[in-house]
């Protein structure tokens, strides 16, 4: 699993490629949450493009973030979802929670 994150008008955005699952969802959600902290931001965008796998400890790492930045204020998006991704966001019904978006620009708009 790799994380980039980097700060892009007044959004984090974390940028996930490989595979999200419970082997590395509390490392990911230690970065996460240090690097958010770190960048002062209030909104975060997650890039899954490059996510081959996600299990429920990933779904959980969105929601937990959910939650930190929505009682922050802020909002959260999901940015072009690898078809993988999609599929399971959309079964979990995460899609009427967090707004989901077909690419990186459209997800930033508004931010």
């Amino acid at each position: 699993m790799e994380l980039i994150c980097k700060t892009t008008g007044r959004a984090l955005l974390a940028e996930m490629r490989g595979e999200l699952d419970h082997h590395n969802a509390a490392h990911v959600r230690e970065e996460l949450e240090s690097r958010f902290a770190a960048a002062g931001m209030r909104n975060l965008i997650f890039d899954l493009s490059g996510l081959r796998f996600m299990d429920s400890s990933g779904l959980g790492i969105l929601i937990g973030r959910y939650k930190t930045v929505t009682a922050l204020g802020g909002q959260v998006r999901i940015a072009a979802p690898s078809e993988q991704a999609d599929k399971l966001l959309r079964l979990a019904g995460i899609h009427k929670i967090i707004p989901m978006y077909e690419n990186l620009q459209d997800a930033m708009t508004g931010l």
